[in-house]
């Protein structure tokens, strides 16, 4: 569990539920006009598959210090009181809750914008890895909002010719072909 500037983060153990109404205790206010939620539940089916469960593996101290980071960010954006984000890890049957974030804030957009913002930064880059499973098989799925986010800090620092190796990497088109990891990108590597 991480508490810092009003923000209570956690990453529970396998057998652990959210507790929703601990969420939304932590984030009220006598300040806090509104109180922002979203909650990830297990839904029965994708794309045609009938679905048991999803199973979520983390590295906590690294999820913990991402999830840290985004409410930080959070902050500096929109005008926010309190922030709880929690994640369960481990099986998480249909119907039960895998991810939630309450944000309390005096006016709701800010609250509501804080929100969104929070849980699409959480799928693009904290370090929780989702397993879905079927009545005849399971795969690992990954967030198309975390290959969106590389894709962009790619482009980003092409832009600015920041590079990571001593070479020059440029992206030169996208396949069509799906793999478990989303549309491939070749890159042309040239040496500088």
């Amino acid at each position: 569990m991480s508490m810092e500037e009003n923000n209570l983060i956690e990453i529970l153990e396998e057998g652990h539920k959210v507790d929703i109404v601990k969420y939304i205790d932590y984030v009220s206010a006598p300040q806090a006009g509104a109180i922002a939620t979203f909650s990830g539940t297990t839904r029965d089916t994708f794309e045609g598959k009938t679905v048991l469960e999803l199973r979520y593996e983390a590295y906590k101290p690294m999820a913990t210090r991402y999830l840290s980071y985004i409410c930080g960010d959070a902050r500096s954006n929109w005008d926010v009181h309190k922030i709880a984000v929690a994640h369960r890890l481990g099986p998480v049957p249909v119907g039960e809750t895998s991810v939630f974030v309450a944000v309390s804030s005096v006016h709701r957009g800010d609250g509501l914008d804080a929100c969104k913002f929070l849980i699409d930064e959480l799928k693009a880059s904290v370090p929780i890895w989702k397993k879905e499973v079927y009545v005849n098989g399971e795969v690992w799925k990954e967030n198309s909002e975390f290959m969106e986010k590389r894709l962009e800090l790619a482009e980003k620092r092409l832009e600015s010719g920041e590079s990571l190796v001593k070479k020059k990497r440029h992206v030169v088109g996208e396949e069509k072909k799906r793999s478990c990891c989303g549309s491939k990108v070749r890159v042309q590597e040239d040496e500088e």
